[in-house]
């Protein structure tokens, strides 16, 4: 019996890339954020200070993002041996439940301006809502290469404020040309909505990586699928585990079956090369097993 724990000479390192968009698109958030709390203060606009509350939540968000990623370039240690890395999802599970109490806190103002609609300067509500669009979409296009599980959510929060800007601008367009007071709390809660759908995905997605979930769009039978046939001398794989560190690539754990008088090192060898190449796993553990399976359960797995 032979374990082997091993990484890819092509394994995904942390890059300084990330941390950089994450930056860029906070200068750009936060220089606005500013601006727009005190736009909606003087137009008297639940739409425009929903926006800055949540513009605010996002360059807190994308500060923990910065942090998280700095964090996970730490090696590992004796306590984390798979380094820190699981600070990513921990810090998208943590954006989620921000972004749920934000639109929490939007819906009641709206509602309580729906019984009451105040005054609201449709002009300067205008003016910047599309200062805000235009502010959100360059974070947008600076975060557009984002491929971690942070990068994902502060994209998703990015884009809920381009959303959060074009509504506003609609509300504005409505009270200007209309004098109807009540499109602001009405466009804050459509907004709402749209939050709450991001925030859902986002928790969801983050809490799969953290329970050790297989990862989306990935199917445990493709392990087999992609070894039985082509590994010389494998005759069976069981015990199969697939997870993820951070949400972007999986990690496996597996008990291979070689038939007598295989070389231990070429399987493994076969083996960690197809799992890398097809479905792009960047750590496995295999333990070797020489003839048929004797472990519990194994002979259900193998059939399944």
């Amino acid at each position: 019996m032979h374990h082997s724990h091993h990484h890819h000479a092509g394994e995904p390192t942390p890059r300084a890339a990330p941390g950089s968009r994450l930056l860029r698109a906070l200068a750009i958030l936060g220089t606005f954020t500013l601006v727009e709390a005190v736009g909606g203060y003087l137009a008297n606009s639940i739409a425009l200070l929903a926006e800055a509350a949540h513009m605010l939540t996002d360059c807190a968000s994308l500060l923990l993002a910065v942090f998280a990623i700095r964090v996970g370039r730490r090696p590992a240690d004796r306590r984390r041996t798979y380094g820190h890395r699981r600070y990513q999802p921990l810090a998208a599970f943590v954006n989620a439940q921000v972004l749920f109490l934000l639109t929490a806190a939007v819906a009641w103002q709206a509602v309580l301006r729906l019984r009451a609609p105040p005054p609201v300067d449709g002009s300067l509500m205008m003016l910047i809502a599309v200062l805000g669009g235009v502010a959100n979409l360059g974070a947008y296009l600076v975060l557009s290469g984002a491929a971690s599980l942070n990068e994902r959510g502060a994209r998703a929060h990015v884009l809920s404020d381009l959303l959060g800007s074009l509504a506003a601008c609609g509300a504005a367009a409505l009270i200007l040309y209309g004098g109807w007071l009540r499109a602001d709390p009405l466009l804050s809660l459509f907004v709402a909505a749209l939050v709450l759908r991001a925030a859902w995905s986002l928790l969801r997605e983050s809490a799969d990586v953290l329970l050790e979930s297989v990862p989306s769009r990935f199917e445990v039978g493709q392990v087999r699928a992609v070894l039985l046939g082509k590994v010389p001398g494998l005759t069976g794989v069981h015990h199969v585990h697939v997870w993820s560190m951070t949400g972007e690539h999986p990690t496996v754990t597996l008990h291979a079956n070689l038939a007598p008088g295989i070389s231990h090192a070429a399987a493994l060898d076969a083996i960690h090369h197809r799992l890398a190449e097809a479905l792009q796993v960047e750590h496995c553990t295999v333990q070797i097993e020489e003839g048929d399976c004797t472990t519990p359960h194994c002979a259900e797995e193998m059939e399944g």
